[in-house]
């Protein structure tokens, strides 16, 4: 009896595990490339839809200072992009599910967990133009509210590299990132473009052609 409780006494320490151990192995264990699918359509979609609809207002701000057309220029861009977004993104992924089910055929290893594993192409274009649109609206909502011409562009600008810091950010940590890295490089390739469309508008505007 006595030997059976000092061999309690010593085996029950070894069994307790550390909470703080488990959750760092987790973490660490974590493969984030299953989140693949979903977080590329939705970090493409709210990226594009955020710097091409901003890209295109201040193309149109740059040769005009009507608000109206600034807005409306934004909401065709949203719609004719959220649109192309899903489309393109529903081919794609459309794509690459027949090659990979055409391969599981070849290979007869067709079973009905890999069938889950699959990519859905209706879930993925869903995604993209969400995503889009969300990104869209920022710019949108940022030239709503202000009348004055050079304020609204500002303001847009502004409310543009927040989105953008935001973003980056978002996706470095469901992608497992650099945060700093990440965002560095979607905020400074968002506001180049935005840049390069105001300067070449306005050259062109100016210019008479």
């Amino acid at each position: 009896m006595a030997t059976n409780q000092i061999a309690l006494s010593v085996s029950t320490p070894e069994e307790q595990s550390d909470p703080k151990q488990c959750q760092v192995s987790s973490e660490d264990n974590f493969d984030y490339s299953q989140r693949g699918q979903w977080l590329r359509a939705a970090v493409l979609g709210a990226n594009d839809g955020l710097v091409s609809v901003a890209s295109l207002m201040m193309g149109v701000g740059a040769v005009k200072q009507d608000a109206k057309a600034m807005i409306l220029s934004g909401f065709a861009g949203l719609v004719a992009g959220a649109c192309s977004m899903a489309i393109g993104e529903f081919v794609s992924v459309y794509s690459q599910l027949d090659i990979e089910v055409a391969q599981m055929k070849r290979e007869n290893r067709m079973v009905e967990h890999q069938e889950e594993q699959l990519p859905n192409p209706m879930q993925a274009a869903l995604a993209s133009a969400l995503a889009f649109c969300i990104g869209a609206i920022v710019p949108l909502l940022a030239a709503c509210f202000i009348g004055d011409h050079k304020v609204r562009l500002g303001v847009v600008v502004a409310a543009v590299g927040l989105a953008l810091v935001i973003f980056g950010w978002i996706g470095s940590v469901l992608g497992g990132t650099p945060v700093v890295k990440s965002c560095v490089r979607v905020v400074l390739g968002g506001l180049m473009a935005m840049a390069i469309t105001f300067g070449l508008t306005k050259l062109v505007g100016t210019s008479g052609l």
